[in-house]
Parts: structure tokens; sequence; C-alpha cells
């Protein structure tokens, strides 16, 4: 994925002074060289254990880095939630998505600035970090995540509908939501006129995920949202929704 990075800018993004502007740019940093640059005090046989992952997914990767740093005794978050690089963010993500014994709640509250922070990568970082912990208990995260709806922030309204997505994006699925979306109507609702593009995407992508498992369902709902709401963005929505059904 590096072949199109010039090697200056592919040198910044694995010393951790800049951040990536696209997905290429992303899966192309070199994680142990990062790492090296970031956390200096790692042992060599830290870093050979992430070169030796060099082949894995990035998901795994990313798990990985906070393992490795957190046990090297630099597993707080705070101190790397504000790194220049999208990826050390993101590395604070999965240090706490991963924190033995904290609640979801508290992993919630934690994931906050990252879940509304001004990269992309980090925003996505943030939900995939905590997907294990909201598939085990999904009805809990919804829970959690219906006040996220009303956020003034639209990357944190954004982030309740991702998160709990059927289907996800390089993520386990969700089978309660895959089986039973209109668990998720109350959520879904408080989205339905959303004004931001961003997350009229996401609750469009929700409900096309539903539709693969429960296509009836989806139709039904749509159209009773078409009877029910007369906006752009719900049109939008539904057009999104609608768009893996024949």
């Amino acid at each position: 994925m590096s072949g199109a990075i010039a090697a200056s800018r592919l040198q910044a993004l694995n010393n951790g002074s800049v951040a990536a502007t696209h997905l290429a740019e992303c899966l192309a940093v070199d994680f142990a060289a990062l790492l090296q640059a970031v956390a200096p005090a790692l042992g060599p046989d830290t870093l050979q254990r992430m070169r030796t992952a060099a082949g894995k997914g990035i998901t795994q990767r990313m798990a990985l880095a906070a393992t490795l740093l957190r046990e090297a005794g630099q597993g707080d978050p705070a101190c790397w939630q504000d790194h220049a690089s999208d990826t050390v963010r993101g590395w604070a993500c999965y240090l706490i998505g991963s924190e033995a014994g904290a609640t979801l709640a508290a992993k919630l509250q934690a994931m906050r600035p990252l879940a509304d922070d001004a990269h992309f990568g980090v925003r996505e970082w943030a939900w995939l970090a905590l997907r294990a912990d909201i598939v085990a208990t999904p009805m809990q995260a919804l829970g959690h995540l219906q006040a996220w709806t009303q956020e003034a922030s639209p990357y944190l309204r954004r982030f309740a509908c991702e998160a709990l997505r059927p289907r996800g994006v390089w993520a386990t699925h969700i089978a309660l939501f895959k089986q039973h979306p209109q668990l998720a109507v109350p959520l879904l609702a408080a989205l339905a006129n959303d004004p931001e593009r961003y997350v009229q995407d996401s609750v469009g992508n929700w409900l096309n995920d539903a539709g693969k498992t429960q296509p009836r369902w989806l139709r039904a709902f749509c159209a009773a949202w078409q009877r029910e709401h007369d906006s752009t963005a719900n049109a939008c929505i539904r057009k999104r929704a609608l768009r893996s059904l024949r």
C-alpha cells in the first residue's frame, strides 16, 4: 500500500509526526517503526513481536500495539490520545477497549473524546475497539448509546449508530440486531431526520445491514418512515437503506 506514497511522507507517518489523510496512508504505516519512534523504551523483543505480525490484519495489529504498550508499562490511554499520529490515537482506543475489569459504561465515557476526534480513522477505531463489549451485551450498549443520539456533535451521534450496526465494517456481527432489528428502533428514530449527511449515511447503512437478514421488515419500516417523515434527510436515509434490495 506504500508504493504510491512519497518516501518522505511515509517516513513522517512512521515516525508519528503527521496524521494520515486517507485510507491508503492508514494502511501503509509500519507499526513496528511507529512503535519504536513514539515509545523508544520498548525492547527489541517487543518490537519483533510487532514485526512478526506485519502480515496480519490492521485491526489485529491495532490490538497488539495496545497489548505491547500495556505490557511495557505504557498503557495509559491519556498518554497517547492527543498524539499527532492518528494511528497512535487509535492505539489509545484499543487501550481503553481492552481495559480489564472496566465496565462498558466506563469505557464509553473514556472513549468520548476519541469518538469525537477530528480524524476519520480515529473515529472508526473508537467504535471498533469497543465492538467486542458491544457484541457481548448489545442491549446494554443500546441503552448507554441512546443518549448519544442527542449530542451536539454529529461525530458522537454517528458513533451511537455505527457502533451498533448489525454487520459493521471489519467487525464481528451483532446477531441479535441481525435477527431482531426492531429492538433498535428507538435509537434509529432519534436519528430519523438528522441534518448531517455523515449521520444519515450511518443510519442508512445500519438499516441496509438489517435488510440483508430481514428484508420484509426493512421494506415495511421504510414505508412507515416515508409516511411519517417529510424530510430530505429521511429520504436520503431510506434510499441508502434500501439500496441492496431488489
